[in-house]
């Protein structure tokens, strides 16, 4: 059974994104919004990777056993300006997604094997990191045209 490998996999990207939102935070911090919300929306990972914890205990972890072709790597610094915002915001959208398309595959599995308390933290959870990717993108279209077109 490869569940746990997508279980590991999920809680791994859920404290990378979690990390990496509050990277993206402290460093655009003179945009208040992208300050505040970058923080809660990091405290949404933590309790996602939180509700995860029993699971994982439950199914085990496991490595995986194919080459990595794409992963959550951890922004460990953020760029500056406004093309720096917009592209820190392009990164964590990415790893949000990534989040996310697990969480809908990891449903499929808990569907099938009629794990119910799963389905309820999956559905929390999904739902959240649904609007995380939402805001992501919404905000990355706010700043573009001072980016890509004002900024110098």
């Amino acid at each position: 059974m490869k569940f746990p490998v997508y279980l590991g996999m999920l809680q791994r990207a859920e404290a990378v994104l979690s990390s990496s939102f509050r990277t993206v935070a402290d460093a655009h911090g003179d945009e208040p919004d992208i300050y505040m919300l970058c923080h809660t929306l990091a405290d949404q990972c933590d309790e996602h990777e939180r509700l995860l914890k029993p699971i994982v205990d439950r199914y085990g972890e496991q490595p995986d056993d194919e080459p990595e072709r794409l992963h959550a790597a951890e922004m460990s610094e953020s760029r500056e300006g406004p093309l720096g915002m917009l592209r820190d915001l392009q990164d964590l959208h990415l790893l949000a997604t990534m989040v996310e398309m697990t969480y809908t595959l990891v449903r499929q599995a808990a569907l099938a094997l009629r794990d119910e308390e799963l389905l309820r933290i999956i559905g929390t959870c999904s739902e959240q990191t649904s609007v995380q990717v939402a805001w992501l993108s919404t905000r990355a279209k706010q700043a573009a045209p001072q980016a890509l077109i004002a900024a110098r």
